[in-house]
């Protein structure tokens, strides 16, 4: 396998543009001879579907949600972060460049992350377009917030439900074009095979989750929009059906799957409050604006917080980083948490928890404004813990909430499968090992509606691509080995419940390879789930039939993906022996306890190909050259 990254030369500045000049172009009458499908209906895959279909293509799009509108980007809150500079407070395109590519500790592409800042700006005004209902001043202009690793206000907002607004206009986008005809949806239905044809994506092998019938879908290119895969965390902010099958079929397919290891741990969610949970709350990272973060200085202070005074207090965000404070990058936020709960220092029933305490910024701006900017989020913190956050400060700890891994793309976002297209969350990003707030939405829809239209384009014009449809031999292998999965899922009938085997998975991995990771515990790790996957195949129980609504059956073979995902996660981050973003290995820090990395050995983007269950997968290496934005020590003192 070779890693053709294909970034045009040039200054940075002016690739985009070239790449785009120097694409071959389809005729408008003969785009729609052509079809596209596109997996996954969130804001990348929506955005992709609406934009390929505006073109004149024939779009088959995909989602196993009922509709659209119910994917995961609706749950994103704080916001989305564009170059605008509207408060003149120093920003620029090369500084939004620079703070992501700083931000992900110089692990990422730098082509990919300039054209990233340059397409931002774009997407305000698409989206504004469309009627998104950003936040706005007093004389109508849209307004700003900050978010972590920035020192500039760049980040749009709809007060704590921006994902759903953005999500609203890519869906009325979506539905515009299926009423056109030129996309077809096909909701409740699950991707479960890649179909790969002399080395290209000619299509996928689906199973329609209300029927349990399985059909193949033959198409041009193939589109993945389908999410990360935090999941396979078990307890995360993500929403319970994401899920990481989608990619890993793919992956199986032999496209390389980049950085599984860049997990990223979120700051702000609601602590676990027992052992019967199945996910967890996401509290915005916007909060952190006017909210300060805290815990008793003495160990084993249980007193209530309003009885603590504030000499007795620790804001040690803003004790240790005084220029950052309390935006801090969520990697440096989360370890810090962790850090002072170890000391004993943690609040709430189980001492995992620390204060966002809103306080003197309600004393400061009035409790009015505080209520304006983050009411819905402070109601659903009261409604889910019976606790009045304009009370009492908030308990919050960190959880897996968004990962910066998943399958290597080239600079046209296509993988190392010739015609499979990856985009959003679901690609290895441009976020390097740790993903800055607020961009993951810039990020998604950059692809969707800016970069893949152009790309996919290029690649139809110039591919030779034979007249092919779903009677063609591989699309018959392909639907018997998916539905031999099936048959082998259903046949184990074992005693443990689906839940109950990802319940123990999440374990090993949120306390082996969550926040921080050594090489002796990495290694005890891939024995346990080596075994407990082992344990699976003989003893899962899941009930029902494949030839109806079977929901049981949809969680195992998700659940099965995840096994084979977190061995790949936990052999990734053995390999890389040092810290960098949200791969923090204990060896590897320095005298501070900051992240330390080693640029001389581990500067590159690592791709992994699969050789095969009883195989080690095989590690290909995507060097990683700074030209604008140096390597140097990330601080944020």
């Amino acid at each position: 396998m070779d890693l053709h990254s294909r970034v045009p030369s040039g200054p940075i500045e002016k690739l985009w543009d070239q790449a785009r000049f120097e694409m071959k172009l389809i005729n408008p009458a003969n785009k729609r001879k052509h079809t596209i499908i596109v997996v996954g209906s969130g804001l990348a895959g929506a955005s992709a579907a609406a934009t390929l279909g505006e073109l004149g293509y024939n779009v088959k799009c995909f989602c196993f949600q009922d509709s659209p509108r119910r994917a995961h980007s609706i749950a994103a809150q704080g916001g989305i972060n564009a170059a605008k500079n509207y408060h003149g407070d120093g920003d620029s395109v090369f500084r939004l460049f620079y703070d992501t590519v700083k931000g992900g500790d110089f692990r990422s592409r730098e082509a990919n992350v300039y054209r990233l800042a340059q397409i931002s700006v774009n997407i305000i005004d698409q989206c504004v377009a469309q009627g998104v209902p950003f936040a706005r001043e007093y004389g109508g202009m849209l307004a700003n917030r900050s978010f972590g690793g920035a020192q500039v206000s760049r980040t749009f907002y709809a007060r704590g439900q921006t994902g759903q607004q953005l999500l609203l206009g890519a869906y009325q986008a979506l539905e515009r074009q299926v009423d056109t005809g030129r996309v077809r949806m096909f909701p409740r239905t699950e991707m479960l095979d890649l179909v790969v044809i002399d080395g290209q994506a000619r299509g996928i092998v689906t199973r329609n989750l209300i029927t349990g019938q399985i059909e193949s879908h033959a198409a041009d290119a193939v589109v993945l929009g389908t999410g990360g895969y935090g999941n396979v965390y078990y307890l995360s902010t993500n929403a319970r059906g994401s899920n990481c099958t989608a990619i890993w079929r793919a992956y199986k397919r032999g496209a390389a799957f980049g950085n599984p290891c860049y997990t990223q741990i979120h700051p702000t969610c609601i602590p676990v409050s027992g052992h019967y949970q199945s996910k967890l709350t996401l509290m915005s990272e916007s909060l952190r604006n006017d909210g300060r973060i805290w815990v008793p200085l003495t160990a084993g202070d249980k007193r209530p917080p309003n009885q603590i005074p504030e000499n007795e207090r620790d804001y040690y965000l803003e004790r240790r980083y005084p220029s950052f404070g309390n935006l801090v990058p969520r990697d440096v936020a989360s370890r810090n948490a962790k850090a002072v709960c170890d000391q004993g220092r943690g609040v709430g029933e189980t001492g995992l928890g620390v204060y966002l305490d809103f306080s003197d910024a309600m004393k400061q701006l009035g409790v009015e404004v505080i209520r304006e900017r983050y009411g819905n989020l402070f109601e659903m913190y009261e409604r889910i813990t019976d606790e009045n956050p304009y009370e009492v400060p908030m308990r919050i700890y960190p959880a897996m909430h968004y990962t910066m891994g998943g399958l290597w793309v080239d600079y046209y976002l296509m993988s190392t499968v010739q015609g499979l297209f990856v985009i959003g969350e679901a690609n290895f990003s441009d976020h390097g090992a740790n993903r800055l707030g607020a961009s993951a939405l810039m990020q998604g829809l950059s692809d969707g509606y800016f970069i893949l239209p152009y790309t996919v384009g290029d690649y139809i014009a110039k591919a030779n691509l034979e007249k092919i449809d779903a009677a063609h031999p591989e699309f018959t292998r392909a639907e018997a080995e998916v539905s031999e999965l099936t048959k082998r899922l259903l046949s184990v009938k074992g005693t443990q419940t689906v839940d109950a085997f990802h319940r123990q998975l999440g374990k090993i991995m949120w306390d082996d390879c969550g926040m921080t990771r050594s090489a002796q515990v990495l290694k005890s790790a891939i024995g346990q789930i080596r075994d407990l996957r082992e344990h699976y195949w003989k003893d899962v129980k899941v009930a029902g039939s494949a030839d109806d609504l079977n929901q049981s059956l949809e969680k195992a073979g998700r659940v099965a993906d995840f096994f084979e995902l977190a061995e790949l996660i936990c052999v990734d981050a053995l390999h890389r022996n040092e810290s960098c973003g949200a791969h923090f290995r204990e060896e590897y820090q320095t005298r501070e306890g900051e992240a330390q990395r080693n640029d001389d050995e581990f500067s590159y983007a690592a791709a992994w190909e699969y050789r095969g269950l009883d195989r080690a997968p095989a590690l290909h290496k995507e060097h990683l050259a700074f030209e604008y934005v140096h390597p140097s020590a990330r601080s944020y003192k």
